[in-house]
């Protein structure tokens, strides 16, 4: 199982940005795809965006298209997000995934370890 550890998150004013990271433990992230996840407060949990494990291929949620870029450094063991242009509704905790397969995927059950949450607070 890989062991994930998210780092990053804050509080930002709208139009800001950050850089979200996950560190992954194990031999097999650079076989994997990865993900991140939210889930705002009294929402469910949602997804965002996914990488497939060579980082040719990338998936995105409709709500941060052109504004968050996923990739990955498997030399690093390491994923990222990069979160432009940050509106109060990107509100929420953010986790990181590792699938259980090679290809970007936006279904829960395509992943099977999960980071504890990095909070990320975007002020108006």
């Amino acid at each position: 199982q890989v062991q994930l550890v998210e780092s990053g998150g804050g509080l930002v004013q709208a139009g800001g940005s950050l850089r979200l990271s996950c560190a992954a433990s194990g031999r097999t992230f650079s076989s994997i795809a990865m993900g991140w996840f939210r889930r705002a407060p009294g929402k469910e949990r949602e997804f965002v965006a996914a990488i497939s494990w060579s980082g040719g291929s990338t998936d995105y949620a409709d709500s941060v298209k052109a504004r968050f870029t996923i990739s990955r450094d498997n030399a690093k063991n390491t994923v990222y997000l990069q979160m432009n242009s940050l509106k109060p509704e990107d509100t929420a905790v953010y986790y990181c995934a590792a699938g259980l397969r090679d290809y970007a995927s936006s279904t829960v059950r395509d992943f099977g370890s999960w980071g504890q949450g990095t909070q990320v607070t975007v002020s108006s």
